[in-house]
This record gives C-alpha cells, structure tokens and sequence, in this order.
C-alpha cells in the first residue's frame, strides 16, 4: 500500500481529505456499497489477469520448440528464380525536348 501512496505521492491528509469529500458525495449509508462494488471489481481483475496469464504459460509449454532449418545451398547461379517486379527502363534526363 505504501508503494503506491508513494507513486502517487499522496500523504496521510490527502487521503483524509479524499474520504472526506467520497462521504459528503455519497453519504455515510452508501459507502459500505461502494466499497462492496470496488472489492468486487478487484476481485474479478485479478482472476482475468490470472486466467490469462494462465492461458499464456499453458500455451508455452504446449507449444513445440522451433528449430530453424536450413535450406541446401544452391548449386548454381542461373537457377535463382527472376524476380516477379518488371523492369522499367530508366527515364531520358532531358527535360525540355520538344
């Protein structure tokens, strides 16, 4: 608790004074259901974060490692493939022929 007092370097007043605004907002008798609400709130992100997390490493660890393979080196130059881009021949460098 106090490592994230300190992140958002609220002090002892503060905190007193942010209570004491939540009950003129909401009243002594709705405080207990909002409080409910949040801790529920909590509760249900922690379980996503931990099913997910779950998820994560069941997915690791059923996943086979990758060994790179390696392709045999070709025998001879002519036997590459061209490329697929068509080559356009290089534009005249005179601007004003007319």
């Amino acid at each position: 608790m106090s490592i994230m007092l300190g992140l958002f370097n609220v002090g002892g007043g503060e905190i007193i004074l942010i209570l004491a605004i939540v009950l003129i907002l909401f009243g002594a008798k709705k405080l207990p259901e909002l409080a409910k609400g949040l801790g529920q709130g909590i509760r249900e992100f922690k379980k996503a974060t931990d099913n997910a997390s779950e998820g994560l490493h069941e997915a690791i660890a059923e996943s086979p490692p990758i060994r790179p393979t390696r392709l045999p080196p070709s025998t001879t130059a002519s036997s590459a493939p061209e490329s697929p881009v068509s080559r356009v021949p290089p534009r005249s460098s005179q601007v004003g022929d007319a």
